[in-house]
């Protein structure tokens, strides 16, 4: 067996506004520090609109297609533009999702990262925001139910920021376990504790500040206990690096070390419960330097554990 690394060149059609911190080099940084790993390439298909369809509303789809500009920018938020090139890419990172879904559950590779872009934790039902325009692990997610038969999926988040898109798109199905930590206060301004859906969300909003040993701790005692319990058939991954030392958008302070640590963490679980079916997918992480480099940590464990 191997791993699965997702990708298309559309993703770096997508492109932002001058200084923005979501910006094509991102995924240059990944795909390159990746380069040398013995992966499994693939490129990533568009999203069939069925896929979508299963995580927004026809209203949200069609309003994301009707807002992308013939030239320029269209800017949905004061964080979240639109180029002539977002709206393929956008269908290509929800895509890249659904075939990492598809090839861990039909046995062609052990686990799968989706290095796309534009993120997603961010989308809600029916508002694009944070940079993000589909919810991509909760369309992979509802993929994996409603497509493959399964009962239970897990999708654990450990980007900087809340995933609040995710939760929002998951706190009524409770086949879907979401557990995110985050820093807080910080954009978004949602994910406390007490926020848990229908059981079926667990919230962990760590202090600025906060660094490798606080974020082992609470990744031991609370996160993947909780995980264990549900006894998920996939473990679906949000992998943003944007808790790293050195990324510009917050403060937790994690090393690079710390994202190879979790995904060890996270493929002990899947081991345990789903014969070590983990999809990952890329969300924030903003230091190209600190970004490549702790892709490459989580990637090279999800490729060791693959073989």
């Amino acid at each position: 067996m191997t791993t699965a690394l997702i990708s298309h060149e559309d993703c770096a059609d997508h492109v932002t506004p001058p200084g923005h911190p979501e910006q094509v080099a991102r995924l240059d940084a990944v795909l390159g520090a990746l380069d040398a790993l013995p992966l499994e390439r693939v490129k990533a298909p568009l999203a069939a609109e069925d896929d979508l369809l299963r995580a927004h509303p026809k209203a949200h789809v069609d309003a994301i297609r009707a807002a992308a500009p013939e030239e320029g920018w269209r800017s949905l938020d004061a964080d979240t533009h639109m180029s002539v090139g977002t709206l393929k890419a956008a269908y290509r990172a929800a895509g890249g999702v659904v075939r990492a879904v598809d090839m861990v559950l039909g046995g062609e590779v052990a686990n799968a990262f989706a290095a796309v872009r534009p993120p997603g934790h961010h989308a809600e039902r029916q508002t694009a925001m944070g940079f993000c325009f589909f919810g991509n692990v909760v369309v992979g997610a509802k993929h994996a139910l409603d497509h493959h038969g399964l009962e239970r999926v897990a999708i654990v988040d450990f980007d900087v920021h809340h995933g609040n898109g995710t939760q929002d798109l998951v706190e009524d199905d409770p086949r879907i376990l979401f557990c995110s930590t985050h820093q807080s206060p910080l954009y978004p301004g949602t994910g406390a504790a007490h926020e848990v859906g229908v059981d079926n969300v667990l919230n962990v909003p760590l202090p600025g500040g906060t660094g490798s040993k606080a974020f082992r701790d609470v990744m031991e005692r609370v996160v993947l206990p909780r995980v264990d319990a549900f006894s998920p058939q996939l473990v679906i991954i949000s992998a943003g690096f944007d808790a790293h030392m050195d990324d510009p958008l917050a403060g937790m302070n994690l090393t690079t070390e710390d994202f190879g640590w979790v995904t060890a963490r996270l493929c002990d679980v899947a081991d345990r419960h789903c014969e070590g079916r983990v999809v990952s997918s890329l969300e924030g992480g903003y230091d190209l330097a600190a970004l490549g480099a702790s892709a490459a940590a989580h990637v090279k464990v999800l490729e060791e554990r693959g073989r």
